[in-house]
């Protein structure tokens, strides 16, 4: 893959802007051109990704320099982007919103600046006129390593109110390349958590996306961002592999998935399979027993809450779950892993493999977290650090017994999640690639286990 892949960077001024509509309409759209377009979102969503691959047929990664670090954004965009004719980069929150209390990292600008790509900024321009010159001029001057390449107006009324924006504009210095009507919204259903998963509504998803692509063909300039995204900046910097290891027996890493599990980041799996596993995916919805020969279990995140009903009355499952977890093989859960793994979950009963009981609340909890492995575990080695992201609704109110995974350095200091034999749960949800050594021994458990 060339290092200058062409790339462009979907940002807003703040959230509910437009931006995922803009950006996986621009996916659709690329994509329905004949391109090969890589789909990435800056931030530890996993939401959107699903919605960007349906766009485009490919795995939809993320690009977090929280998590990972700045340094692995290049090398891990390369990686996800090998191959193709275009990249689009979705963005978080506002252009220059970031970790808090952490200046500009893990923010939209910064990953633009990291990958050299020029930023389309979607406005949204329902109750303003004359004042968007203002606005884009300011997001456009604050930061000069950040390029402002365009401006793709958003919920605009009428042909006068594009006239009327597109007149302030002029003054701006900053190109219009697209102009989306208010009259044509586009369903994405939403609840407590945000955009409902790609995954469990798939056949609304797939129509909700060409809705997306055709209004963006209708409403922008796909030549003029084309030609933009052609002109980033070079890339020097190497695509990131998951490192290999040793030859050694394969071995069997079930890893649950289905609509109640849908939160995972792509180079997971990439690196189990490098470490020496044979990834199997598995439906706790629907499959009543762990893929045969499963020798270590994978939980991520997902809505185990929504799905609660049916995963209460998979019994066979349940029971396969808690008996693999008996028998000291390795189990990795994060968040909605967690729950399931408690004896119940609003009542109804799960897995039983820890002494804890979990259920919905009002209160989300939300935010980035700096954390320590409390202990030795099938992860990692007791004061090993990583960084991560913590994402819910729910609260878990633990039994005596279990170790805690983590102690959490900020924003406050406290232990989380539970060590208990083989297994390791925790509402954390992490990025292995910043820490490779995690998936190497977490597949040695599985062969020694």
């Amino acid at each position: 893959m060339s290092p200058s892949v062409p790339r462009l960077v979907v940002a807003a001024p703040s959230s509910g802007s437009g931006k995922t509509t803009v950006a996986t309409g621009l996916m659709a759209a690329f994509a329905a051109r004949g391109l090969a377009v890589s789909p990435h979102k800056v931030g530890p969503d996993y939401i959107d990704p699903g919605y960007h691959a349906l766009a485009t047929g490919r795995v939809g990664r993320n690009l977090d320099a929280y998590l990972c670090g700045p340094d692995l954004i290049g090398p891990l965009f390369r990686h996800g982007a090998r191959g193709c004719d275009l990249a689009v980069v979705e963005g978080v929150m506002g252009l220059f919103d970031g970790a808090a209390g952490e200046g500009e990292l893990a923010s939209t600008a910064q990953v633009a600046k990291l990958l050299r790509a020029p930023v389309v900024l979607v406005v949204d321009a329902s109750s303003q006129s004359r004042s968007v010159a203002a606005l884009v001029h300011g997001f456009a001057s604050w930061d000069p390593e950040v390029r402002i390449g365009g401006v793709i107006l958003n919920k605009v009324a009428s042909d006068r109110h594009e006239e009327l924006l597109r007149e302030a504009l002029d003054s701006a210095g900053v190109p219009v390349l697209g102009v989306l009507r208010r009259a044509a919204p586009v369903d994405t259903p939403s609840r407590h958590l945000g955009l409902v998963p790609a995954a469990e509504r798939h056949a609304d998803a797939v129509e909700a996306v060409a809705a997306m692509g055709a209004q963006v063909e209708a409403g922008c300039d796909l030549d003029a961002l084309l030609a933009l995204a052609r002109g980033a900046g070079r890339l020097a910097c190497d695509a990131w592999e998951p490192p290999a290891v040793a030859p050694g027996g394969r071995t069997v890493v079930a890893v649950a998935g289905g609509p109640a599990f849908t939160f995972s980041y792509a180079e997971h799996a990439e690196l189990l399979t490098a470490a020496g596993a044979d990834v199997v995916p598995f439906d706790p919805l629907r499959d009543e027993g762990l893929p045969d020969g499963t020798a270590g279990l994978v939980i991520g995140g997902g809505f185990p809450e929504v799905y609660a009903a049916e995963l209460s009355a998979n019994e066979p499952l349940r029971k396969a779950v808690g008996d693999l977890a008996v028998s000291g093989a390795p189990v990795a859960a994060e968040c909605a892993g967690l729950l399931y793994l408690c004896r119940e979950l609003d009542g109804l009963p799960m897995c039983g493999v820890l002494d804890a009981t979990a259920r919905m609340t009002e209160r989300l909890t939300l935010g980035y977290r700096d954390a320590v492995a409390v202990g030795d575990s099938p992860l990692a080695v007791a004061g090993t650090r990583m960084r991560a992201h913590e994402f819910h609704r729910t609260v878990v109110e633990p039994g005596a017994g279990p170790a805690p995974a983590w102690g959490v350095r900020a924003p406050e200091r406290r232990v989380e999640g539970f060590v208990h034999g083989g297994v390791h749960a925790s509402y954390l949800h992490t990025h292995w690639a910043a820490e490779p050594g995690v998936a190497r021994r977490f597949v040695e458990r599985c062969r020694t286990s």
